[in-house]
């Protein structure tokens, strides 16, 4: 087993993957988040306006990362009320929060097994293709 991991994941809004990115744990996410987003575009995802994300992605590299390569689309941070404690359903943030439960299913993933970061984002791709596959063959 491989400890020590991030997984930086793009949902779309129903929940299925968009793009997948694994680190180190240290990495940080604003940091990171150029590798995720930068595959997005106007040609393959012609209706994305708003990518939304938790407070790590406020982030002044990513910020002029996005200033500088002119993307599409804006990053919306969802933000924890005020005075709040424990646990909150944010808006936006349970689609991302279900979908990881989703690939929680897959055994595979409940350690990361993996020995390089790609295998572990090839078995993501894997989980999530089959998981797509068993809502469209439903009977």
């Amino acid at each position: 087993m491989i400890s020590g991991r991030k997984r930086h994941i793009l949902f779309d809004s129903l929940g299925l993957l968009l793009a997948v990115v694994v680190t180190a744990a240290s990495a940080d996410d604003g940091a990171t988040a150029p590798r995720v987003l930068g595959p997005l575009d106007r040609r393959r995802f012609p209706r994305l306006e708003v990518v939304w994300g938790d407070q790590k992605y406020r982030n002044h590299a990513l910020d002029r990362w996005l200033k500088g390569t002119k993307k599409p689309f804006r990053v919306a941070v969802v933000e924890r009320p005020t005075g709040s404690q424990g646990f909150v359903k944010l808006p936006k943030r349970w689609v991302a929060e279900r979908s990881f439960a989703w690939l929680g299913r897959d055994r595979r993933h409940s350690k990361d097994y993996e020995r390089l970061t790609t295998s572990s984002e090839s078995m993501i791709h894997a989980s999530m293709s089959h998981l797509m596959l068993n809502r469209l063959c439903q009977t």
